[in-house]
C-alpha cells in the first residue's frame, strides 16, 4: 500500500518530528546543536516558513511551524536534512544515513492545540529526565518565550500575543502555562497525530480542511475524499 503524501497546507501550524536512525544520536558536540539551528534559520527564511517553537533532543527534534506555501515546509526540511547530514558526517568521519526516514508531521487546529503543542515541545527535556524545569534546557525556544533570551529563529504565533498586553505579562503567562503541564489527552493526541500524519482538531475543523485538499486528512474509509469542485 502506497504511503500517503504528507499533509501540508499553507497558513496552518504544523507539528514536525525528525528522528535519528534507530534512535541514534544526531548531535555529538555543542557546536552540532548550533549548526542545526543555523540551518533551520537560513532555510526557514529562504522557504518562508515561520518557526514558532522548537526543541533539539539528543536523537530527535521537534518544530512547530507555519509554512506560507504548500511546498515550503518539505523544501525546508529537505534542505536542512541534507546539509546537516553532510556536515555531521564530515565532522564525525562517518558515512551513511542519519535520519529515520522522512520527517513526521501533522497539521493542528490553532485555537485548540497550538499553545498545548508549544508546551508539549518545551517539556520534552523534562519528560526525558534531562532537566527539572523547561527553563533549565538550553536547546529549545522556551527561553525566548519567558524572556531569558532573544532567539532570532523564533517567530511568535499571533495567538501568543493574546497571552498578555505587555511582554512581561506574556512571558509570565507562558511560563505558567508550561509549568502547569500538558493535559494527558492532548499529549497523546499530539503524539499520535504527528506520527500518523492525520490532522488534529475538532470535527468541523477537520471537515473544513478536507475541502482544501485531495489528500485524506483523517483516518477513515479508504477512497478518494470528497473535495470542492473548484479546488
Amino acid at each position: 500500500m502506497a504511503r500517503l503524501p504528507r499533509l501540508t497546507l499553507p497558513g496552518y501550524p504544523h507539528h514536525v518530528i525528525q528522528r535519528g536512525n534507530n534512535r541514534q544520536a544526531i548531535f555529538a558536540k555543542t557546536a552540532d546543536y548550533q549548526r542545526l539551528l543555523d540551518l533551520l534559520d537560513d532555510n526557514a527564511r529562504q522557504f518562508d516558513v515561520a518557526i514558532h517553537a522548537y526543541v533539539l533532543m539528543s536523537n530527535h527534534f521537534h518544530l512547530l511551524v507555519t509554512p506560507q506555501s504548500s511546498d515550503g515546509l518539505p523544501q525546508m526540511m529537505q534542505a536542512v536534512g541534507r546539509r546537516y547530514v553532510r556536515y555531521f558526517n564530515d565532522s564525525q568521519q562517518r558515512s551513511g544515513t542519519l535520519w529515520e526516514g522522512r520527517y513526521r508531521s501533522t497539521l493542528i487546529q490553532t485555537d485548540r492545540y497550538l499553545l498545548a503543542c508549544m508546551a508539549y515541545i518545551d517539556l520534552n527535556p523534562v519528560r526525558a529526565g534531562l532537566v527539572a524545569q523547561a527553563a533549565d534546557y538550553s536547546w529549545s525556544s522556551h527561553g525566548h518565550y519567558i524572556g531569558r533570551r532573544a532567539d532570532k529563529l523564533v517567530t511568535p504565533h499571533p495567538l501568543v500575543w493574546e497571552l498578555g498586553n505587555t511582554p512581561f505579562a506574556r512571558e509570565a503567562a507562558y511560563a505558567e502555562l508550561v509549568q502547569a503541564g500538558v493535559n494527558p489527552v492532548h499529549q497523546t493526541a499530539l503524539t499520535q497525530a504527528t506520527l500518523s500524519g492525520w490532522a488534529l482538531g475538532e470535527p468541523d475543523f477537520v471537515a473544513d480542511l478536507q475541502k482544501r485538499t485531495q489528500r485524506r486528512v483523517a483516518k477513515g474509509q479508504a477512497g478518494r475524499p470528497h473535495t470542492a469542485s473548484n479546488l
